[in-house]
């Protein structure tokens, strides 16, 4: 890669200190979760079980429990990479504004990024939800109950429990949404890693700020739906583990 590109990038990550990161799945494949759309993801192995279904199912229930076991191990075990910790970094350097990602597995706060500077807009796998009374809880001793019972696990009011991620067919949260717009709103800076910016209304969100005239820096290693539009500042081709955090570290130095 040029290494005027790469100069530009840490000069951009230098003079920003309003940085809004937009991270998806191609960040979190290093810390061994398989993209959900790639040949071992389980999209393309297994049916998705929409919400609906899941609330007036049972059987749906147990297969979408099933799936969810299957890469529970994974997930559990899974840690930040270099990418995790250099947004962290971000954070501690009082550059970073907001951190919307689309990834729900929990390892952006697991390097450090504070609740108040993340949006997890498709929920996390770190906690189960009662559908009900909404309260979260830790998966472990749920997951382990299916495991033996092959019984989906309800919480102690009685309601469906429920890993808190969004369902296919189930609503984005509204207070996610608005904490990511207004980051959009507010930005100097957009960065989008490991995303292949085609599920939307997530990747409205670096367009917004884009069109607002922040500079918009994608980093990903294949195609992108944003690669084309003009309102892209830079656009760099390759493993984000391999470009972001040497910039962010430099940057951070300079």
């Amino acid at each position: 890669m040029a290494d005027k590109i790469i100069r530009a990038l840490v000069e951009y990550l230098r003079s920003a200190q309003h940085i809004l990161v937009f991270t998806g799945a191609g960040i979190s494949t290093a810390s061994g979760i398989p993209d959900y759309r790639g040949p071992q993801g389980v999209w393309t192995r297994r049916q998705p079980v929409y919400y609906d279904d899941f609330m007036n199912s049972e059987a749906a229930r147990i297969e979408y429990w099933d799936y969810k076991l299957e890469g529970w191990e994974a997930f559990r075990t899974a840690r930040p990479t270099s990418v995790h910790h250099a947004i962290a970094d971000l954070e501690r350097s009082a550059k970073l504004l907001m951190v919307v990602t689309q990834n729900v597995d929990g390892l952006h706060s697991k390097a450090g990024v504070s609740g108040e500077r993340l949006v997890e807009l498709h929920g996390t796998n770190s906690e189960v939800e009662c559908q009900q009374c909404g309260r979260r809880s830790d998966p472990a001793p749920h997951y382990e109950f299916f495991r033996k019972r092959r019984k989906p696990p309800l919480c102690g009011c009685g309601g469906l429990l429920k890993p808190a991620t969004i369902s296919f067919g189930q609503q984005l949260r509204q207070e996610d949404l608005a904490r990511a717009f207004s980051a959009a709103n507010k930005t100097n800076l957009v960065i989008a890693l490991g995303s292949t910016l085609s599920v939307y209304p997530a990747a409205d969100i670096p367009l917004l700020a884009a069109k607002r005239g922040a500079p918009y820096i994608i980093i990903n290693r294949g195609e992108t739906d944003h690669d084309a539009l003009p309102v892209v500042t830079l656009r760099l081709e390759g493993d984000v583990g391999e470009i972001f955090p040497p910039a962010v570290k430099k940057a951070l130095r300079a």
